[in-house]
């Protein structure tokens, strides 16, 4: 044979060309002998028993302990960066500045005739009465023009007052309000610290000042009325001053006449007119501006021809054609009595405001 050989146990260690060569790529640092899935027993270990057993698993913690450690420390972080943008926007002791609205203070005052109310038809009605002048439904609600005052801006202004506007339509024009129906658009329109004021006063109306319906809208009994085919005609007023730095107040001063005719009457010569005057104070804060919602601070409603003896707080109780007031003596009052104080407002409907009444609006 000629040339080198390797002898019959191959190989020497530590030669070249040995085993040792073919690993030498490979390192065996620190941080592989960590993440070994295996771990060899200590020399104690082995001698205490382990079943034969040379290595052991290592735990899954055990091997991922920086990558654990690292994993917590970025959800701290996260949790710390989240916390700080929550207490920017929701600070414990942060004022709003906003007190919240009060309670609707509100009256209705009924408005007995003094003779028979006439009937006929709506049209021929209210070409005799002070109405023929007035605008149709929502077009007889006009705005004056938007004008900067203190610290508002025009923009904010004409907020104010359309948003106003829009109240005034959705309680006292909108059909479906007018006959009973939901009144939730007049409701979305409120400031929410009113919204219980609002509800109590639809589901349990008294005449105690805070919780007459009525005050908040206008509408009739469904059982005892119908809207006849003419539109409600309106005429008055909207007017917006600055209460303060923080609030402005818009005035809603309207006249509304509406074409009312017995519930189930077909009849067009049955109608008859019936008359509402309303003057609402309304309060705008910032947020209100800012959300379109207002604030309902007073409300008084004057209303006929109606009966003085009947309950105006829930529905208006309109006498219609042919009808006369009855029962409207005035009852006597008793200081000496105990409870809650008896409250009568009503008035006298003047001839003035019926058709083809002594004197007539020009």
């Amino acid at each position: 044979m000629t040339g080198r050989g390797n002898p019959p146990e191959g190989t020497p260690e530590g030669v070249p060309g040995g085993g040792e060569d073919e690993y030498r790529s490979v390192v065996f640092d620190e941080s592989f002998v960590r993440a070994a899935r295996l771990q060899e027993f200590s020399a104690r270990e082995r001698l205490g028993g382990h079943g034969g057993r040379a290595v052991r698993s290592r735990h899954l913690w055990a091997r991922a302990g920086a990558s654990r450690q690292a994993a917590v420390l970025v959800l701290l972080i996260a949790v710390a960066f989240a916390t700080a943008i929550y207490m920017g926007v929701r600070h414990p002791y942060q004022d709003t500045g906003r007190p919240g609205a009060g309670p609707m203070h509100g009256s209705v005052v009924p408005l007995s005739p003094r003779g028979q109310v006439p009937g006929g038809r709506a049209a021929e009605l209210i070409d005799k009465s002070p109405a023929r002048a007035f605008g149709g439904g929502a077009e007889g609600i006009t705005l004056p023009p938007a004008r900067r005052t203190g610290p508002f801006s025009e923009s904010q202004v004409m907020t104010a007052l359309t948003t106003a506007k829009q109240y005034v339509v959705e309680s006292a024009v909108d059909p479906v309000v007018l006959t009973g129906g939901m009144a939730r658009p007049v409701r979305m329109l409120l400031d929410p610290d009113q919204f219980n004021q609002f509800d109590r006063s639809l589901a349990q109306p008294a005449d105690d000042g805070q919780h007459a319906a009525t005050a908040w809208l206008a509408r009739f009994d469904p059982d005892e009325v119908a809207l006849a085919d003419e539109p409600v005609r309106v005429q008055g007023t909207l007017s917006v001053a600055e209460m303060d730095a923080a609030a402005l107040e818009v005035t809603a001063d309207h006249t509304f006449v509406y074409a009312l005719r017995p519930a189930g009457e077909h009849r067009a010569d049955r109608d008859s007119l019936f008359t509402v005057r309303r003057t609402t104070r309304f309060r705008f804060d910032r947020a209100d501006l800012r959300e379109r919602h207002l604030e309902v601070v007073q409300s008084i409603v004057q209303a006929g021809p109606q009966s003085c003896a009947v309950d105006a707080a829930g529905y208006l109780h309109p006498l219609l054609a042919g009808q006369t007031a009855k029962n409207d003596a005035k009852t006597g009052i008793n200081p000496y009595a105990t409870g809650r104080p008896t409250v009568s407002l009503c008035g006298v409907l003047s001839p003035d405001a019926l058709p083809g009444g002594p004197q007539k609006a020009g």
